[in-house]
């Protein structure tokens, strides 16, 4: 109710909050919420509908675990570079699908993806580019290669049933000290260096599964030690508060520069504190996943 009078706009996707029932049991419920408005279109109160979900949230639960089963890896463990992965779904289950995985003796790869959408189906779209990920990980040698092969097999496996994935894949190579990587519409790469100027390097094709025999390009980028890498879905940036006013990427970085971040660890829970205090919100509307690499060199 709080959203729709602040904002004035209906609930897109309900959100699951719980109750407490009369003996005491917390009972999943499924909340929409709508504004009221008089003759001159001012909000005026609002209506709330619940429902109670319990029977679905067993199967909600279940799912979560297998994603997080599937999501589950072994950071590489190197005193060159850190990595640091966080992954916060909007609904029990969620639409986005990272991984991070050795080349070789100087290579890590990593590949950060977001279907479109969320909840239940974005979910299970979303792992089977887990699978896409092992399959052709042998390319990531060369970013390009892997994104196109990857998009490629969306289309032949799930035609015009999958609407997009937007993702970003690459390497850091930490001998040569690079970065090198290849978009498929999803939000660029940040280098923060340790003086806290802040890089983008644009390398943006289309979404994945959309368009057959896409040849992507690759972006090589010269890092120093001490930078930190972030990748981030678009869930991170692509929020809106009461005066319509989109956060953007340098909103973004701003909410990072003020938790004095990467002088200190970056830190979800705070993070999405600052997020929701932008949106005005009571909970963010999309997903949100994050892999940092620090460059230690």
């Amino acid at each position: 109710l709080h959203r729709a009078m602040i904002t004035g706009s209906t609930t897109n996707v309900p959100i699951i909050v719980f109750a407490q029932g009369k003996d005491g049991r917390r009972i999943p419920t499924q909340v929409t919420t709508s504004p009221i408005r008089n003759s001159a279109g001012e909000v005026i109160g609002g209506v709330e509908t619940f429902r109670d979900v319990s029977p679905m949230l067993i199967d909600l639960e279940r799912a979560k675990k297998i994603q997080e089963q599937s999501l589950e890896q072994d950071l590489p463990a190197d005193p060159r570079v850190q990595f640091s992965t966080f992954f916060m779904p909007h609904d029990i289950v969620g639409g986005d699908y990272y991984a991070v995985k050795q080349i070789d003796a100087n290579r890590y790869g990593f590949l950060l993806a977001d279907m479109e959408g969320h909840g239940v189906a974005a979910a299970l779209y979303a792992m089977h580019l887990g699978i896409l990920w092992n399959r052709h990980f042998h390319l990531l040698k060369n970013p390009a290669d892997f994104t196109a092969a990857v998009s490629a097999e969306l289309i032949e496996i799930f035609g015009s049933v999958v609407t997009f994935a937007t993702a970003m894949c690459g390497t850091i190579d930490v001998a040569d000290a690079t970065l090198c990587f290849a978009g498929a519409g999803g939000p660029t790469p940040l280098i923060i260096h340790e003086n806290w100027a802040v890089e983008q390097h644009k390398s943006t094709g289309p979404p994945l599964g959309v368009m057959e025999d896409i040849v992507y390009k690759e972006k090589l980028v010269k890092l120093k030690p001490g930078d930190s890498i972030l990748l981030f879905s678009d869930g991170a940036i692509e929020i809106q508060n009461a005066e319509n006013e989109w956060l953007v990427t340098s909103g973004f970085t701003q909410i990072l520069k003020a938790l004095d971040y990467p002088k200190k660890p970056l830190r979800m829970e705070t993070l999405e504190e600052e997020l929701l205090k932008f949106s005005n919100d009571i909970r963010l509307q999309d997903d949100i996943t994050i892999i940092e690499a620090r460059y230690l060199g």
